[in-house]
């Protein structure tokens, strides 16, 4: 079937630890950027889809069973029998918490262009990526790049989040490689904290430019509580924060990107998909973990009707 947006990159299975320090039990959880973007936009009601491989294990199996419960498309998912599902470990001490990732050989970083979906792939009006998967592996990176080739060709929309992992890359191959992901997006939706560090600017508006500069024609800054700033042919537009009982800004980027994209392929204007986006990736901050929290589309309109729904203002 044709999708509304298909997201492309790796997804993982977390192990949380619980009850302190010393503690040797895990909470089971879920985590990979562009996951987290397709479901969000699955509970915004978007006929979404992700791309990728996973291994012939129960954590592949894991992942497979959250995607359908979601309402995620599988379909372009493939299975390797020879690499195992990426998993990672979070731990918690006296200096905050502590990533693990068991990752290196996974599926997903063996996937190369020939795995792509046939035309399923064109026949998606909005193809998602990150900085993330770039950042797997060289064949990932080509296969995304590949990817995008083929939508930008097919006349289709391209959307990337910089997502900069700096242990994953550094800084000056994720800084070449990025940008030339972003030359080829129609929606850049960078944070703040990427924008500065690849660019080297601090300014938003001086950033703006910048990604307007390489030929980008909708830029979303994400400025985390402060808000989002937006510019594109006709201008800039502020918007700022919601202020929540925040309690964990796990994947809030995700659920912004999912939302807002969700958004856009429903026929909202970009502004109306960033005020929507704003409020869902703010409810997502008071609960724990990627996954759970990433409100659905009752829950937003609810939000609205408590606090008013504000439009982004020109700047």
């Amino acid at each position: 079937m044709p999708f509304d947006i298909l997201c492309l990159g790796e997804a993982m299975v977390e192990f949380n630890q619980t009850g302190g320090a010393d503690s040797d039990q895990y909470l089971r959880g879920y985590g990979g950027d562009t996951s987290n973007c397709a479901i969000a936009a699955a509970r915004q009601g978007a006929a979404s889809a992700y791309c990728t491989l996973v291994g012939q294990d129960v954590f592949g199996d894991l992942l497979l069973d959250l995607w359908q419960r979601e309402q995620v498309d599988t379909s372009t998912v493939g299975r390797r029998s020879d690499t195992p599902t990426a998993v990672y470990f979070v731990t918690h001490g006296e200096t905050g918490h502590t990533f693990t990732y068991y990752r290196k050989g996974s599926a997903a970083s063996h996937m190369a262009p020939a795995d792509l979906p046939g035309e399923t792939l064109e026949q998606a009006k909005l193809l998602h990526v990150s900085g993330i998967t770039l950042a797997v592996s060289e064949s990932l990176r080509d296969t995304a790049m590949t990817a995008m080739a083929r939508m930008r060709k097919a006349g289709k929309t391209v959307s990337f989040d910089t997502n900069l992992r700096l242990k994953l890359w550094p800084l000056e191959t994720a800084r070449d490689a990025i940008h030339a992901a972003l030359k080829q997006s129609d929606i850049a939706l960078p944070s703040l904290e990427d924008a500065t560090a690849l660019t080297g600017l601090s300014d938003p508006f001086a950033i703006l430019d910048h990604y307007r500069g390489m030929g980008i024609p909708l830029v979303v800054l994400k400025c985390g509580s402060e808000g989002v700033i937006v510019a594109n042919s006709d201008g800039r537009w502020r918007l700022p924060g919601h202020r929540v009982p925040t309690v964990d800004a796990t994947g809030a980027g995700d659920c912004f990107d999912g939302a807002f994209l969700a958004e856009l392929v429903r026929g909202a204007s970009p502004l109306d998909a960033v005020a929507y986006a704003n409020a869902a990736a703010a409810l997502t901050t008071i609960g724990y973990g990627a996954v759970a929290p990433i409100p659905r589309r009752a829950a937003v309109d609810a939000f609205f009707q408590s606090v008013g729904r504000k439009a982004p203002e020109p700047i």
